[in-house]
């Protein structure tokens, strides 16, 4: 249902608050990029510092300014059940084409919780569901195993695998019919070998289109063509993951590219200066600086 190339949208900010300006103007860039689904308020999108009316505030502005022109696939997870499914209808009514549903952090559920949560979140609200599993964040994750107990109830359609791992995937792909999209822009031609179908892409939020050339030839079954798309973009993805926390060097990279305010929302802080010399020269290297 939802394949190729995916932007997680930053939230740009500005004095503290949301910078709604940007967020449309950011919008616009993506559509003419020709991105295939914007992606906003996951972990790019720093939803955890968001409070409940500004996540909302965004989904609903993000939605609008789309206009239809592609999807907008919320990020309404929680790791509280009630909250997401609070989130997640917000989202169906203001006109949302999908969730995306992080896996609950800090709780530490077990699998039996992790299934019961997104479970109770798909039978609540009639909205297609992106799973989100991303253990280095959350501090547990889902198995393939639960992860193919959830594939069988109908609106769950896709998981955005950030483990790293592509034997995880292997065993979901092996398990169950569920789409797989890649979490990590370093890894989408490697899980697209074992069937993956696309990338919610930190970077694309600065080259949408050449994430979308990459995954167009993915899709065609180009792997080879693909593979050039890879060795160019390689450096510039390793660096959004590298350099600091994301979203640090992604805001980092628009700030210099005249795109969005760098700020961001404590606990997350500026670029060091040593590492902003670094991605300067990655962007010169990629050609979006001269």
């Amino acid at each position: 249902m939802f394949t190729g190339a995916m932007v997680a949208l930053i939230t740009p900010f500005q004095d503290g608050e949301v910078d709604f300006k940007t967020l449309d103007e950011l919008i616009h860039f993506q559509i003419e990029g020709g991105i295939d689904a914007i992606v906003p308020v996951g972990t790019t999108g720093e939803s955890p510092t968001l409070s409940p009316e500004e996540h909302k505030k965004v989904i609903q502005r993000i939605v609008e300014a789309a206009g239809g022109d592609v999807p907008v696939i919320a990020g309404t997870g929680s790791n509280s059940t009630a909250e997401a499914i609070e989130y997640t209808a917000f989202a169906k009514q203001v006109g949302a084409d999908a969730t995306l549903q992080v896996t609950p952090y800090y709780n530490k559920p077990t699998q039996e919780g992790f299934y019961q949560h997104f479970k109770a979140i798909a039978e609540e609200v009639d909205l297609p569901m992106i799973l989100y599993n991303i253990p280095g964040r959350c501090g547990a994750g889902m198995t393939p195993e639960t992860v193919a107990r959830l594939a069988e109830i109908e609106n769950i359609v896709g998981i955005k695998e950030a483990t790293g791992s592509l034997d995880q995937a292997s065993e979901i792909a092996n398990l169950c019919d569920i789409t797989i999209l890649s979490g990590d822009d370093s890894l989408t031609l490697p899980l697209a070998s074992i069937g993956a179908k696309g990338v919610i892409s930190v970077v694309a939020n600065i080259i949408p289109a050449d994430v979308k050339a990459m995954t167009d030839l993915i899709l065609e079954g180009d792997l080879v063509s693909a593979r050039q798309w890879h060795n160019k973009l390689f450096k510039l993805c390793k660096n959004m993951l590298t350099l600091a926390t994301n979203p640090i060097p992604i805001k980092a990279a628009m700030a210099m590219l005249n795109m969005a305010p760098e700020e961001l929302r404590l606990p997350m802080t500026p670029l060091e200066e040593s590492k902003k010399a670094i991605l300067k020269q990655t962007l010169k290297n990629y050609g979006l600086l001269s």
